[in-house]
């Protein structure tokens, strides 16, 4: 394990809707990335926010921090910072003398070389989620091209049940709102099977994925990060 010294001011980032989900993991994979050497992690800043918008509070907060301490900013993965290049580039510049570390990218050091070989990774980020934003595209629009021949849509919502939620007004009864869940996580599972095999897993990325190919969820409204988890228990309950 290799030994670390000197100020350190970690930052943490989870979605918003994800109700610190994952704040745990991004903590320890700090605590690890430490363990050795004369170190002091002088202070750390938590922010809810999605990875796309690039004007965080908190974030200020931690360079700020770094730049009058004189401290490395420390932060558990780099898709928790952004996967954006230019923002990337943006927060090493002001990060101060000693730089941005990544525990998941543990051989890149703090200071000037880690500030260049970062602005690379960055490019390296950006370019890959590019290239799974297109293969999932790609993958989608095959398996469309599929089932308009037997005529069908992947994921399009029943009718008869949008029809019935507003003549009740949103009060269906709780057994026939789980029956709607399940049919609509029958028809979205291969949609959801693709996503995943291109690379996006998180509840996030699926919501993000869905409300972008154009797929409602099951009142119509976009998707949300909870809306995921809970159709991803459905049709792990039901395979």
């Amino acid at each position: 394990m290799k030994a670390h010294f000197g100020k350190f001011v970690a930052y943490y980032r989870v979605s918003t809707g994800k109700q610190g989900l994952g704040i745990e993991a991004q903590k320890a994979a700090v605590q690890n990335y430490l363990d050795g050497g004369k170190w002091q992690l002088i202070a750390s800043f938590t922010e809810k926010e999605s990875g796309r918008k690039n004007n965080r509070s908190k974030l200020k907060l931690a360079l700020a921090e770094c730049r009058l301490k004189n401290a490395v900013l420390i932060v558990g993965k780099l898709d928790r910072l952004s996967r954006d290049a230019l923002f990337l580039r943006t927060v090493v510049q002001e990060s101060g003398e000693r730089g941005v570390v990544f525990c998941d990218m543990p051989n890149i050091p703090p200071g000037p070389q880690g500030k260049f070989l970062v602005g690379i990774m960055a490019e390296v980020a950006q370019l890959e989620g590019s290239m799974i934003s297109e293969r999932t595209k790609a993958a989608l629009a095959v398996k469309k091209a599929a089932l308009a021949k037997v005529g069908k849509r992947l994921g399009t919502p029943n009718p008869d049940l949008i029809k019935a939620h507003a003549k009740q007004g949103g009060l269906a009864s709780a057994k026939k709102r789980q029956k709607d869940a399940r049919d609509m996580a029958a028809r979205l599972k291969p949609m959801i099977e693709e996503i995943q095999a291109n690379g996006i897993t998180s509840q996030n990325g699926i919501a993000q994925e869905l409300n972008r190919q154009g797929y409602r969820a099951q009142r119509g409204g976009l998707w949300s990060n909870v809306q995921v988890m809970h159709l991803l228990r459905i049709i792990k309950s039901n395979p």
